[in-house]
Order: structure tokens, then C-alpha cells, then sequence
């Protein structure tokens, strides 16, 4: 227990685990100065806007070990009070650290409290391991996969591309680490260099906010969407490369911009959104192109560019609600269990359809690699 904790139970001799706001006024009063600014800000909006006349002794604790429950946002949100301290825009003589960290909370986060509170709370560590990991190993497998092959370019063409244990193949679908591992195979050098960039540009500030854990739940399960999808609306056709992560990742991101379009303070925030998008449809366009081509290995087809539709549908559900509850409790709302419901029936179905239609319906898949 910290000394804030030990001073705000003085005023707690019954434990019944509230004290009056009055008394919780008078605390930040004396010892407010021992607080980071904005930190003391947020405190003090929860004491004018508790309509109960009591602080309750867990949120304050939460508040200090930078863990904000759902009921203390509200408390501070619904209110009348306005905060007085100037925007962290505003702000001067920070150091390059500082800014960046400052940059990365106006690029991601809606709300003027949550940016502060995050470039108060941030202290890079653990550092944005996530993107910055499956990206290496995907260039290094790409790089392998170049030098064996003896081919960078539409790597996809080449006879011996879908030996690889890692794609997924209809044929091969029972080996269950291939509806993941076909992230760590590319078509190209083309389709490789646009996924790093997006995933790089938009994953890791966003796993700086919002964690590994969370951002890597994001991509994995924009990851296993995408196979799924393609066994059940392509069933005849491979699958490579990381484009269902990315474009869950890039879809969330870009449906909270446009839904908090207002609190979000990024600059050229229009022009940035358009960008993302060209490049999302050029992608997309390219794998639409690659999966219609003849192909140089009959009676295989190309990828399938299904993947990307996987992502998307997770991005903006799942991805959504994720994104639009920084620091907040996922199991106190109720969309996050509708989705994950729906994600869970999803992947239930397709195991199924996986299991049992192939044989309904009698299709003739392309042989075994």
C-alpha cells in the first residue's frame, strides 16, 4: 500500500471502502502537489462530478497503478466540469521522447483526458515488441524463401512456392498451424513491402497505447478470420501473406478516426485517412488481380485475396471496441461479449464446414503440392 492509499483510509475508519468527496477535495488540497499534474486533474474532475458524494476507495487505487475502471471514466465523462489545464499540444521544452510519445497519444486516442493520461502513464516497457517481432520474422522468411527459390518477385509463381508447410492449402487444411503460418509466406516482394509498411505505420503506435496483448489479439484473430474465410468462400484456393492481420489492425484504426472524427486531433487527419485507404484498395486490388491470373502451376489457382475481407470483418467489430476502450475493463462491455460471441460461432461454423462440406459438396480441389 502506498502513502496515498495509507492517507485516503484515515478518512475511511469504518472501512466500508468510500470516503465523502468533501474529504477527498480536502486530500488533493494538501498533497496534491506530490501528484503528476495531469494525474491530480483527473482526480479532481472525479470529486466535482460525483453525484453520490462519495469516492470509492478501489477507483482510487485503480487510478494509481494506472488502471481506470469503467465507472470512474463515467463518473469523470458524464460530469460538467471541463478541464482546466491547458491541451498537451500546448506544452513546451519537451524532450524528443516526450513528443513522440505525445505525437503517438494524438494520433491514436480521442479524448484529451486519455491522451494525458497516457503520456503521463507511458514508460516504454515493455517496448512495442509485437509488430516490430512477427514483422522480422516474416522478412526473414521471405528473405529464405528468395535465396531458395532464387526468386523475389511473384514468388508465388515459382512450381516449388506451395511445398511450403506454412501456406495454407484446401488439401492440407487438417494441419491446423497453417490457417497462422501462412502469414510468414508472401506472394512478392510487392505484396511483403505494403503489409510491413502498414503494419509498422499503424500497428506499432497502436500497441504502444494499447499493448501487446490487445493489439496481438487484434491481428491473430484478423489472422485465423482471414484462412477460415477462404475455406469456406474460396475453398479451392491457397492462402498466403499477413494482409488479414494488417487489415484488421488498419480497419479498426481507421473506423475509430472516423467515428470519434471530431476528438481526434492527428494532422491532415483526411488526407491521411484517404491515403490509407488507396493503399488498402490497392492492395486489395492486386490480390483480387493475382487470384484471376492464369495460374503457372494448373490446376492450382493463385491466393486467395478472401483473407483481406476476414480482417476487415474482425477489424471492425472486435478491433472497434478494443480500440474505443483504452485502459478500460474489455469484460465491462457489452460489445466486446456480442462480437466475441459472434467471432466464436464464426470459428465454430467454419471447423465444421472444414470438417463436413468438402465432402457434401464434392469438389474437386487442386492436388496436394
Amino acid at each position: 500500500m502506498d502513502k496515498y492509499s495509507r492517507r485516503l483510509l484515515k478518512f475511511d475508519p469504518e472501512n466500508t471502502g468510500y470516503i465523502s468527496t468533501e474529504k477527498f477535495r480536502n486530500l488533493l488540497q494538501r498533497y496534491g502537489s506530490e501528484l503528476d499534474p495531469h494525474k491530480l486533474e483527473v482526480l479532481l474532475a472525479l470529486a466535482d462530478n460525483n453525484s453520490e458524494g462519495k469516492i470509492c476507495y478501489q477507483d482510487f487505487v485503480n487510478l494509481m497503478s494506472n488502471k481506470r475502471s469503467n465507472s470512474f471514466r463515467q463518473a469523470i465523462l458524464q460530469g460538467n466540469r471541463r478541464l482546466c489545464s491547458k491541451a498537451l499540444l500546448e506544452e513546451t521544452g519537451l524532450s524528443l521522447s516526450q513528443r513522440l510519445i505525445r505525437h503517438v497519444a494524438y494520433e491514436t486516442l480521442p479524448r484529451e483526458i486519455d491522451r494525458k493520461w497516457y503520456y503521463d502513464s507511458y514508460t516504454c516497457c515493455p517496448p512495442p515488441w509485437f509488430m516490430i517481432a512477427i514483422t522480422i520474422v516474416e522478412v526473414a522468411f521471405f528473405l529464405y524463401n528468395g535465396v531458395v527459390l532464387d526468386r523475389f518477385v511473384l514468388q508465388v509463381t515459382h512450381p516449388l512456392y506451395l511445398k511450403n508447410s506454412l501456406l495454407y492449402h484446401p488439401q492440407l487444411r487438417a494441419q491446423a498451424w497453417r490457417y497462422l503460418t501462412y502469414i510468414f509466406m508472401h506472394a512478392g516482394i510487392e505484396h511483403l513491402g505494403l503489409n510491413v509498411v502498414l503494419q509498422l505505420v499503424v500497428g506499432v503506435p497502436l500497441e504502444m497505447v494499447h499493448g501487446a496483448a490487445r493489439i496481438g489479439f487484434v491481428y491473430i484473430a484478423g489472422v485465423l478470420a482471414g484462412s477460415l474465410a477462404v475455406s469456406i468462400a474460396d475453398m479451392t484456393a491457397p492462402v498466403v501473406g499477413s494482409s488479414g492481420g494488417v487489415y484488421a489492425l488498419v480497419s479498426a484504426h481507421l473506423a475509430n478516426i472516423v467515428m470519434n472524427w471530431s476528438g481526434m486531433k492527428c494532422q491532415f487527419k483526411l488526407l491521411r485517412v484517404a491515403v490509407a485507404l488507396i493503399c488498402m484498395s490497392f492492395e486489395f486490388g492486386r490480390a483480387v488481380w493475382l487470384r484471376f491470373y492464369p495460374s503457372a502451376y494448373p490446376p492450382c489457382p493463385h491466393p486467395s485475396f478472401v483473407a483481406h475481407l476476414g480482417g476487415v470483418a474482425v477489424g471492425i467489430t472486435l478491433g472497434v471496441v478494443i480500440l474505443r476502450n483504452y485502459e478500460q475493463r474489455l469484460q465491462d462491455q457489452s460489445l466486446w461479449w456480442i462480437f466475441s460471441s459472434m467471432y466464436v460461432v464464426f470459428v465454430l461454423f467454419a471447423i465444421f464446414w472444414n470438417i463436413f462440406a468438402y465432402s457434401l459438396l464434392d469438389l474437386k480441389l487442386p492436388p496436394p503440392p
